[in-house]
């Protein structure tokens, strides 16, 4: 219940985790909350407040350790200690070596029982781009594409609408929704002309930043991603020395144009992802074209796909391939994807995998 709640915060709490909470007495629920948005409450907060006198002498389900440090908001263990929780159930430990046990620790050192691992594997998969940017500085980064069953992700005139049915589009929209940032290239924005934001079913949402690649600085002033009515701003990634009157005219409100190290007109996906971590970009979703794909995948930075295949065939070998440049040279040199789970959406497959 505390992992499910946790997921209620998700594309509202970055660079924050997601965490949830849940207050038991006597067998029965006496209190919920998650960590809604950053800057506010933590989980534990919000499930104390919910509980209110019935939080003493009851245990605490969290599916993060409680910090014990003051940040944004008071640390969460004087608020556990005043309540009177008598024990608590901690799903994984702060990925944060700074202050790794420094939670759990307090609390025992107050008479409070603390066990940690209850279903840590899925509090780790919920946070594994919190985790990974604690531990590396760099985003979690998710590789998505739509695809034909002869894998062209767009036809010999780059017609793409639409490979994929509507539900398939629809859970990519909660992949958006999910990430701190969208990476495309500028060949989609011209092909596509995108808008890159979050529609999900219900009508809510948060938008991720848009990053374009852009070494030369192509992109129109009329596009989409430049006249956004978005809270998320867009940011174009150029090569080292952009043209400065067209910097100028697209530079606004919103809109920020990065110049970062490129080779062979490419951005270096390496320098981008470190950028990327130093600006508290947790995680990454790359939507596209086929080189960017592919410079992500030799640059090494991908950690997870997601791949989704319609029940279609072009029947040539003149489309857009889901990845464009030259690949390994031997089928040992592959790129091995694993934990592969599979997932159809009315005739689309799915399959979402790590690297």
């Amino acid at each position: 219940m505390a992992l499910d709640l946790a997921k209620e915060g998700r594309g509202y709490t970055s660079p924050n985790p997601m965490v949830g909470a849940v207050v038991v007495r006597d067998g029965k629920i006496v209190g919920k909350g998650y960590h809604r948005a950053v800057g506010g409450p933590h989980a534990e907060v919000n499930a104390l407040v919910d509980a209110g006198s019935s939080a003493r002498g009851a245990v605490l389900y969290v599916t993060l350790e409680p910090c014990n440090h003051t940040g944004r908001t008071p640390p969460c263990t004087e608020r556990i200690i005043d309540a009177g929780i008598r024990k608590v159930m901690i799903a994984m430990d702060d990925p944060n070596p700074n202050v790794r046990g420094g939670g759990k620790k307090y609390l025992e050192n107050h008479g409070i029982e603390t066990t940690t691992g209850l279903c840590k594997e899925s509090a780790e998969k919920l946070n594994e781009a919190f985790i990974k940017h604690i531990e590396t500085k760099h985003p979690f980064v998710t590789a998505k594409c739509a695809a034909t069953l002869d894998g062209r992700i767009a036809t010999k005139t780059g017609d793409s609408k639409w490979i994929t049915g509507e539900k398939s589009r629809a859970f990519v929209h909660q992949l958006r929704q999910a990430s701190d940032a969208i990476l495309i290239g500028i060949d989609t924005v011209i092909n596509d002309d995108p808008s890159l934001t979050t529609r999900l079913e219900s009508g809510t949402g948060s938008d991720p930043k848009r990053i374009i690649l852009d070494t030369q600085l192509k992109i129109s002033k009329t596009a989409r991603v430049l006249n956004l009515d978005s809270k998320a701003e867009t940011i174009i990634i150029t090569g080292p020395t952009p043209p400065e009157k067209k910097r100028l005219s697209i530079e606004k409100t919103n809109v920020r144009i990065i110049p970062l190290k490129s080779e062979n007109s490419l951005i270096n996906m390496n320098s981008l992802a470190r950028y990327l971590g130093e600006s508290n970009i947790m995680s990454l979703l790359i939507e596209g074209g086929s080189r960017v794909l592919a410079s992500a995948f030799k640059a090494k930075i991908v950690d997870k796909i997601f791949f989704f295949y319609a029940p279609k065939i072009l029947g040539g070998d003149d489309g857009v391939p889901i990845c464009r440049g030259p690949g390994f040279s031997l089928m040992n040199e592959s790129i091995q994807v694993k934990n592969i789970h599979v997932r159809r959406f009315d005739d689309d497959v799915m399959i979402e995998g790590y690297i």
